[in-house]
């Protein structure tokens, strides 16, 4: 991994070199960097100080971490990415910082924020629609099982550790947090398991956390959430990979098991097929399997790169398209770029610059079809697209937030945080000291060894 490093200054690592982080204060920790740095984004509670930097146009997360975690994590992100899998991107560790009287500041992680990307606690600062919480459940359980299929064992499953973007009606889960996971060249059922326990416990304390906070439907029971995830990962997976045995005389059903895992957004590179000595019977077992079946479509057609539900949307109205103008005759690729620039590109052009940042373009082009399927059975005619697209802006899009780059207050209900930088620190209308972690004591507080493990003298912070 490239470096640059100079006795003057802190060691920056990095794949993908970027001059702009030089002159950063890597002096101050990052508690006290000034705000004119900073950008107040929405973002989960983490163990780690984390804060968004503004670095020219572009903003970065930087999270202070240990030498080896913070290399460790940056490693395991870089596969993720050659991987094609959803996550963020890591751009630089920050190692050697010394403070401005010579003391050893923590290594800095960088990472590329992901635009229109909403971390969960975003999402349930308003009321948030049971059907909701289970798309999120669904998004998460996909990351995990793409993560198993590449032998990666996250080891931190948990709804903080994950961002959500926009994808179509669905939403799509990025990894945030690489810190503890592990690369394998396959994981076995028990490291799958494993998972899955962390997630269910990460999950129980984070919905129970929500429940406490009154931002979780009434209706939806912590217990019962986290119950539901693993019955839809084995589902999942058992699709994924599982083995299937039928009659010889069924074999329609091999194309059936293809189309379904198209279905669910997956394109099978390798099935391992036999039979059995007479040919009575049949066993057939999805051996590679790559997520991407409609993003790789839509890609090869327009060049456009999406989220793979939106990609499916995009495609079904080109084939619609396609099916209006009588031109099913025609070579797909030219149907495309007829599409493109007659119906997709008119769309989002017409979107004021000012409004832009508030879906991005795949997302925008997608509400306006349910817009224009809307307004054409309340009007009982076939509204025009440009029509459509008119009255999404006036009706939906002026009142929408900014999600490219969401700057609001991050808000729990109607409670602002003291800090917009750091929601750790609590509310505006918290009222006494804020508590303190009894493992997190001054050095000069450790306990002196006692000969034996006395917990309750660790948590009173006393020998």
């Amino acid at each position: 991994m490239p470096g640059w490093h100079n006795d003057d200054m802190p060691r920056i690592l990095s794949a993908k070199p970027d001059s702009r982080l030089i002159p950063l204060p890597w002096e101050l920790p990052l508690t006290d960097w000034p705000t004119e740095l900073l950008v107040a984004l929405p973002r989960g509670i983490s163990r780690h100080v984390v804060r968004f930097i503004k670095v020219g146009n572009d903003v970065y997360a930087a999270k202070e971490v240990i030498e080896t975690s913070a290399v460790h994590e940056y490693r395991m992100l870089q596969e993720l990415t050659r991987e094609d899998t959803p996550a963020v991107e890591p751009l630089a560790v920050i190692t050697d910082r010394l403070s401005a009287t010579g003391e050893p500041l923590d290594p800095v992680l960088v990472t590329r924020h992901l635009d229109f990307s909403l971390p969960y606690r975003a999402l349930f600062s308003q009321s948030v629609r049971p059907d909701t919480v289970n798309r999120l459940l669904d998004a998460m359980v996909v990351l995990l099982a793409r993560l198993h299929l590449i032998g990666f064992l996250w080891l931190d499953v948990s709804l903080s550790n994950i961002l959500f973007r926009r994808d179509a009606g669905e939403f799509a889960a990025y990894l945030v947090d690489a810190e503890t996971a592990e690369r394998h060249e396959a994981l076995t059922d028990g490291q799958r398991e494993h998972d899955l326990m962390i997630a269910n416990t990460n999950l129980f304390g984070e919905f129970s956390d929500l429940e406490a906070g009154q931002l979780l439907d009434e209706s939806l029971d912590p217990l019962a959430l986290v119950d539901t995830i693993a019955t839809r990962y084995r589902d999942l997976w058992a699709e994924l990979t599982g083995v299937e045995e039928f009659p010889g005389t069924e074999l329609d059903r091999i194309e059936s098991r293809v189309r379904r895992l198209n279905a669910l957004g997956f394109d099978v590179a390798e099935l391992d097929i036999t039979t059995s000595v007479d040919g009575s019977q049949v066993r057939i077992q999805p051996k590679v399997v790559d997520a991407g079946h409609h993003t790789r479509r839509l890609l090869r057609l327009t060049g456009l790169d999406v989220e793979e539900n939106q990609a499916r949307r995009l495609l079904n109205d080109l084939d619609t398209y396609r099916f209006r103008t009588n031109q099913q005759a025609l070579d797909e690729a030219l149907v495309a770029h007829q599409w493109l620039t007659k119906c997709f590109e008119p769309v989002v052009t017409a979107v004021p610059t000012h409004l832009r940042g508030k879906r991005d373009a795949a997302q925008i082009f997608h509400e306006v079809l349910d817009y224009r399927w809307y307004a054409s059975q309340r009007e009982d005619r076939d509204v025009p697209l440009l029509d459509a697209t008119l009255g999404y802006i006036r009706d939906v899009m002026e009142a929408l937030p900014d999600e490219a780059m969401d700057s609001r207050p991050m808000a729990e209900g109607t409670r602002q945080l003291a800090n917009p930088f750091d929601p750790s620190q609590g509310f505006v209308d918290d009222e006494g000291a804020m508590p303190e972690d009894p493992w997190e004591v001054d050095a000069d507080e450790v306990p002196e060894p006692t000969g034996m493990l006395d917990i309750a003298a660790l948590r009173r912070g006393k020998g």
